[in-house]
């Protein structure tokens, strides 16, 4: 593995087990997410976070398996969800094919390289059933470079969350049309409304209304629709 790609996984899998609490505010995504899903279907979800869309999808009576390649976030579903979660790589999955309704991958495309990144797009089309579907989210427009930090140790320059890839519209649909006859792919912004004060919820309403008035900010989402 690459020291790049040593401290990708490091950075990772520290926030998806030791700052758990980093995935909180992810709750509007998650739900807007698991509303496309009709009740019943057979999921596959790809980076597992904290868990939260696993729990939230139970609740709707989705049938949904995880695939993270950190064995303590898998070893812990696993404890709430026996047989439902397996350590593994997108690019490399370790499922037959056809074997899912829909695959999800949320905040997570953006952490992959290049040659990750296409063989991951081309196995999640293996092992989707005909007329499955793809969804998920990225960040809108990210300048990676003003999220770079500096290990003061070694001097290792690499991205506070470990982002390799910034995505807009125009490139994410044309990746995705590679593997998929049909692409959707619209910008959202997701506001935890619950779990803000008051100030929040007048910072979150000004975001939203620059939003809707087509205004240029930062902490959207692109969603993406592919089948």
């Amino acid at each position: 593995m690459s020291e790049q790609g040593y401290n990708q996984d490091t950075i990772w899998d520290f926030y998806q087990n030791e700052m758990a609490e980093s995935f909180e505010g992810s709750s509007a995504r998650i739900t807007y997410l698991l509303n496309q899903i009709p009740k019943g279907s057979r999921c596959l979800n790809i980076g597992v976070g904290s868990g939260i869309l696993e729990y939230k999808a139970h609740q709707l009576g989705i049938d949904v398996y995880s695939l993270d390649p950190s064995d303590k976030s898998i070893q812990k579903l696993n404890e709430k969800f026996p047989k439902r979660a397996t350590v593994g790589f997108s690019q490399e999955m370790p499922f037959e094919n056809a074997s899912f309704d829909c695959v999800i991958m949320s905040e997570v495309l953006e952490h992959l390289s290049d040659e990750v990144l296409t063989s991951t797009i081309i196995e999640v089309r293996r092992v989707l059933k005909p007329g499955g579907v793809f969804i998920g989210t990225v960040p809108s427009n990210e300048n990676l470079a003003l999220n770079q930090i500096v290990s003061p140790s070694d001097g290792f320059v690499f991205h506070r969350w470990g982002h390799l890839q910034s995505f807009n519209k125009e490139r994410l649909k044309k990746m995705l049309t590679k593997s998929f006859s049909r692409t959707e792919v619209t910008e959202k912004l997701f506001v935890n409304w619950a779990t803000l004060n008051w100030k929040g919820k007048v910072i979150g309403f000004l975001r939203l209304s620059a939003f809707y008035l087509g205004s240029p900010g930062a902490g959207r989402n692109l969603f993406f629709k592919a089948w």
